[in-house]
């Protein structure tokens, strides 16, 4: 498939005139397949098809009649924030059968309908595409029986196949997140929030359970994201001694003051020889050996339950809108394929070499090759086990390097700046460094606010929110003096700078002084963390996650109020400095009608617009309103502004509400990504720092002044990148306080579409069919 699609020239309105979609969900369920369901659906309409749901998954295919019906744009209201799926799922065994799926193919032929979306795990697509496989086959049978005449077989010749992965397991190779994944450790994290304090009140050792079937990646991630003593996951299964291992590493962690060990087992987690090992065996292990007081508890469906989060809906959206195109740029020649995410980019991949390695894990672990099954997962799933081993099975040595590693918070506070502190501070102790903390930021370092930590100062900082270590948005240009005597006397070799927009303007500050003061020759890296995600070199920062949830959550309720008042418009606030992300992000996971912000200029004109729209909307079955405002968006239309104006020209139509969210968006329990995002960058600065320090020491003395030894370390894409701090001058515009180009702006229309603005989508860039042996390399 090249880049340039037929489709760039088309109309996209047009691209789907006289074809029909049916969209269906199977297996079982998970949080998100509605947000999916919503965009195959209303981006369908969009480009001018049919879209059909097929309730009740393959079941309904099968028994066809009132199990296909013809979907509506209002149809798919309020769907957003439930979790499940609306439309049902069930697990066939019709569809096995060819007998089956000859009656499924013979309900689509008589409706016209030739694209499917499948939206389930790999049970499900392998399904789908046998079905495809058969197609032809079918049809001819069909004919023969009756069923169907000569004239709609040829009408109905081909049959177009696109997949989306939803399994809260993120089994499916290919696909860095499946949809539902990110629920379900919401999920599971709330549960170990709520015992990890009741385990703290008694000194006791917990066994959680999760699920997953034969994937770890969501035990992995809570051990990551929770700092667990212990994981154990089916890719790999523990050495031999296990058990005096994990009793060692248990009665170790006491023996340092730790009031609580965590354990986290996957379901299908086993031991070298393949049998099983389950909670209750190391319940009995644990008490037997060592006397602790053991509890476990099996987490279940709960996992599956709840409303899905703000990655989730967008996830689901984005997938959504993808999986049309492609269906409707599909040939008979291109290979089913699924959409999912690489990074943030959204691909296509053939279904049945994603398959194929999925199958290829399953036979790994079968085998003992456990180390290619690790691989095989895909580069996320690697990372997240490189760090787990990094940080729970390794005791800092006795033996110290002599080097002294500050870390420090700069700018607002948000949630997952502890995550990093933490794991720069383990990792930096498990080679052998004096960690020390400042307190306070740049004012910190300068006033010598400064003191050692130990390993247990940084135990259980996961899961708290803001700045344990304390932070100031203060610059350090006016105290260098100050700043460069305290870095002497407390002999500073490496500087660790965690926090938002100021941390990187403060690292060029420092960055510059080099010349005047010796003493800033050190290697520094700046980990971003804001909930305004505006830091250069970097697609997403620390802390954004947790604040994208907190305004979704908010929306959902006032969704809610305004559902039962009827024709009410909201106006809300979201905080993000001249960086819209939180705005346009938040709008799409709570389905608004229209977020204003600062990047994409907005007159008077499309204010009358909005309003119109909303007018239009009060006359459908959808009778209230969301729009959001990023709080510098545009300095004359203030929110007092735009609510006036609403409140206004909708008078007798509907009347408005404004909420302005504040500082909440700021706080609260940092959310999965942002707890694993932060333990991934503070283990990684820390390694990156002391590979710096070994090429800048000459004859005993550290001395950096190179433009790379002081980098921001950014999520680019597919893959984290140090990058020197000077090359990022020029990807910012300073006085905005925001990056030159951002990532998210491309999505932006996606949110209009689903909102049902008649614009323009630019289809001439659209993902282009990978592989995924070639995504993997090593192969």
């Amino acid at each position: 498939m090249s880049k340039t699609l037929q489709s760039g020239t088309m109309d996209p309105t047009k691209m789907g005139v006289g074809r029909s979609i049916a969209v269906l969900t199977s297996g079982g369920d998970a949080q998100g397949m509605n947000a999916a369901v919503r965009a195959t659906v209303r981006v369908g309409l969009y480009t001018g098809a049919s879209v059909y749901f097929v309730h009740e998954g393959y079941q309904g295919l099968v028994d066809g009649g009132d199990n296909i019906k013809l979907a509506t744009w209002e149809s798919v209201s309020m769907m957003l924030q439930l979790g499940g799926t609306v439309i049902g799922s069930a697990r066939c065994k019709d569809f096995q059968t060819r007998e089956g799926r000859m009656k499924a193919a013979g309900n689509l032929v008589k409706l016209g309908i030739t694209n499917l979306c499948v939206i389930g795990g790999d049970g499900s697509l392998t399904g789908a595409n046998q079905f495809r496989t058969d197609w032809s086959e079918l049809l001819v049978d069909l004919v023969k029986a009756g069923k169907i005449s000569k004239d709609e077989a040829s009408k109905s010749s081909h049959l177009n196949i696109v997949g989306m992965v939803g399994s809260i397991d993120n089994d499916f190779c290919g696909t860095d997140m499946t949809i539902g994944t990110d629920s379900a450790l919401h999920r599971i994290i709330e549960v170990v929030d709520a015992i990890t304090t009741t385990a703290q009140s008694h000194q006791r050792t917990f066994i959680l359970e999760v699920m997953g079937r034969h994937c770890g990646y969501l035990a992995l991630v809570t051990a990551l994201s929770c700092g667990a003593d212990w994981v154990f996951i089916p890719e790999m299964p523990p050495d031999e001694g296990w058990e005096e291992h994990l009793c060692r590493r248990l009665a170790d962690q006491r023996g340092r003051g730790c009031r609580l060990n965590v354990i986290i087992v996957a379901e299908g987690a086993m031991t070298r020889a393949g049998k099983p090992i389950t909670s209750d065996q190391l319940k009995q292990l644990v008490t037997d050996r060592l006397g602790f007081d053991t509890r476990t508890t099996v987490l279940g469906h709960v996992q599956r339950g709840g409303t899905p989060s703000a990655f989730d809906r967008i996830l689901g959206s984005r997938m959504g809108v993808e999986a049309v195109m492609a269906l409707l740029e599909a040939t008979p020649e291109t290979p089913a394929c699924v959409v999912s995410l690489s990074g943030n980019q959204a691909v296509r991949l053939p279904l049945m070499e994603c398959v194929q390695v999925t199958k290829d894990v399953t036979a790994a672990m079968a085998e003992g090759r456990f180390e290619d099954a690790i691989k095989l997962r895909g580069k996320s799933f690697e990372n997240n086990w490189n760090t787990y081993k990094l940080l729970a099975h390794i005791n800092p040595p006795d033996v110290k390097s002599n080097i002294n590693v500050a870390v420090m918070n700069i700018g607002a506070p948000c949630a997952g700046m502890n995550s990093a502190v933490r794991s720069a501070v383990r990792i930096g102790m498990i080679q052998g460094h004096t960690m020390l903390a400042v307190h306070d930021g740049f004012d910190g370092l300068a006033h010598g606010n400064i003191e050692p930590l130990s390993w247990t100062n940084v135990s259980g900082w996961t899961g708290k929110g803001g700045s344990m270590l304390g932070t100031k948005r203060t610059l350090p240009g006016k105290m260098l003096e100050e700043i460069s005597l305290n870095i002497n006397k407390f002999n500073i070799h490496a500087m660790v700078i965690i926090g938002g927009f100021e941390a990187f303007v403060g690292g060029l500050e420092l960055v510059k002084a080099r010349e005047k003061y010796e003493e800033l020759c050190i290697p520094m890296v700046v980990i971003p963390a804001t909930v305004s995600n505006n830091v250069p070199g970097s697609d997403f920062s620390i802390g954004a996650d947790t604040a994208l949830n907190t305004i979704v959550a908010t929306c959902d309720r006032i969704k809610q109020s305004a559902a039962g008042t009827k024709r009410r418009v909201f106006i809300i606030e979201t905080m993000g400095g001249y960086c819209g992300y939180l705005a346009t992000m938040a709008g799409m996971a709570s389905g608004a009608d229209a977020a204003y912000i600062y990047e994409e200029k907005f007159n008077i004109k499309d204010l009358e617009l909005n309003v119109e729209h909303l007018v239009h909307k009060m006359k459908t079955t959808v009778k209230r309103g969301l729009i959001l405002r990023n709080e510098n968006s545009n300095a004359h239309y203030t929110t007092d502004f735009i609510f006036n104006l609403y409140s206004e020209e909708g008078k007798g139509v509907f009347d408005c509400r404004k909420n302005v969210l504040g500082h909440m968006q700021q706080g609260g329990t940092p959310t999965p990504f942002d707890r694993n995002f932060g333990t991934k960058m503070g283990a990684k600065s820390v390694l990156w720092l002391t590979e710096k320090l070994k090429t800048c020491t000459r004859h005993g003395r550290i001395y950096a002044n190179t433009p790379d030894s002081a980098c921001l370390l950014g999520m680019r894409k597919r893959a984290l990148y140090f990058q020197p701090l000077a090359e990022l001058k020029e990807e910012t515009d300073f006085e905005h306080r925001i990056p030159k180009t951002q990532w998210w702006l491309k999505i932006r229309p996606i949110m209009k579409i689903l909102a049902k603005y008649n614009i323009e989508l630019d289809t001439s860039e659209h993902a282009n069919m990978e592989h995924v042996i070639k995504k993997m390399g090593h192969l």
